[in-house]
């Protein structure tokens, strides 16, 4: 989330970014490939991910705050690229990162959007969980 929250500000090339995480970081427990998958694949990604979550927003993209918006990104992009995360994992994990980067009630709102995405599709996946009755 900071390597993309440095990119989304700074404007600094990816690789660069990545080297520097790399360089200034210690890295030993971080799944580096998973890493390196969000840090590329979501600015790669960013038009679709961004068309996937925007329907669901309350105030224009660029009203969002920056953490919210990396939040968002990797949140959606784990959702529709990623489906052996499960969506509950994912808008958890997402929820934790506003939680501790964020602003004040960032993660509700975080949650909710992510829901709705998740909801339009993972729609199996949901299904697939739901008690059978």
């Amino acid at each position: 989330m900071q390597a993309l929250y440095q990119w989304q500000l700074s404007g600094t090339s990816i690789n660069s970014i990545e080297a520097e995480f790399f360089t200034d970081n210690k890295m030993d427990a971080v799944d580096t490939q998973f890493f390196r998958e969000l840090l590329h694949g979501v600015p790669a990604k960013m038009a679709e991910l961004d068309g996937c979550f925007s329907p669901y927003l309350d105030r224009r993209q660029d009203e969002l705050d920056p953490v919210s918006l990396a939040v968002l990104r990797i949140g959606t992009y784990e959702l529709l690229f990623r489906i052996d995360v499960p969506y509950k994992v994912v808008i958890n994990e997402s929820v934790n990162l506003a939680k501790a980067f964020g602003p004040s009630d960032a993660h509700k709102y975080i949650n909710s959007i992510l829901d709705k995405v998740a909801a339009d599709r993972r729609q199996v996946e949901i299904k697939a969980a739901q008690p059978r009755g």
